[in-house]
């Protein structure tokens, strides 16, 4: 940051806080139509949260150091950021990167596990059914299939079709329904 009239990003990462989240789109147009009016303002950018994630990002960026430091510590953001802190689930975290040669990847979000006893019920809440519906649901072409050597294939076969829907068709539902839960 040695020369003042290099080009300046600002990275401003916020969590919000779920049931804020309408009121938190409306701070950001508020804000983002503020720092428009201010000198050297190049562009915003904001990547909203994903899923189950809470954490938006916004990017700012500034023709120098010396006009993102009037917008940071004008009287207009301050009264903004006031309004937004009840919305937010921590303080914001702010970034500065200088240079046209900022690239910005966005940050990944941590993984959800589930634990393992959960997992394990919702799995066997998906499998229980299927294991008695879908050999039922086949004997009628199972039985065309003739005596005991094809035994090894009637089992294949419902194997197929059980592993089928899990993974193409109940899973993927049956997870979002009951994420809330399962991730909590």
């Amino acid at each position: 940051m040695n020369d003042n009239t290099e080009t300046v990003t600002l990275m401003i990462q916020h969590e919000v806080r779920p049931s804020a989240r309408a009121d938190y789109e409306d701070w950001l147009r508020d804000i983002a139509g503020e720092a428009r009016q201010f000198p050297g303002h190049m562009g915003v950018n904001i990547i909203r949260p994903h899923g189950t994630t809470t954490g938006y990002t916004i990017v700012l960026r500034f023709d120098s150091h010396e006009h993102l430091t009037r917008w940071i510590e004008s009287d207009t953001r301050r009264q903004l950021v006031a309004r937004a802190a009840p919305m937010l689930i921590t303080h914001e975290n702010l970034e500065i990167q200088t240079g046209m040669e900022f690239w910005f990847t966005p940050p990944t979000a941590k993984p959800l596990h589930a634990k393992p006893i959960k997992q394990f019920l919702i799995t066997l809440s998906a499998i229980f059914p299927l294991t008695v519906v879908v050999p039922w649901a086949l004997r009628p072409l199972l039985d065309l299939l003739p005596g005991p050597a094809w035994f090894l294939v009637h089992k294949l076969l419902i194997a197929v079709v059980v592993v089928f829907l899990m993974v193409y068709v109940i899973m993927p539902r049956y997870t979002r329904r009951v994420a809330s839960w399962l991730f909590k």
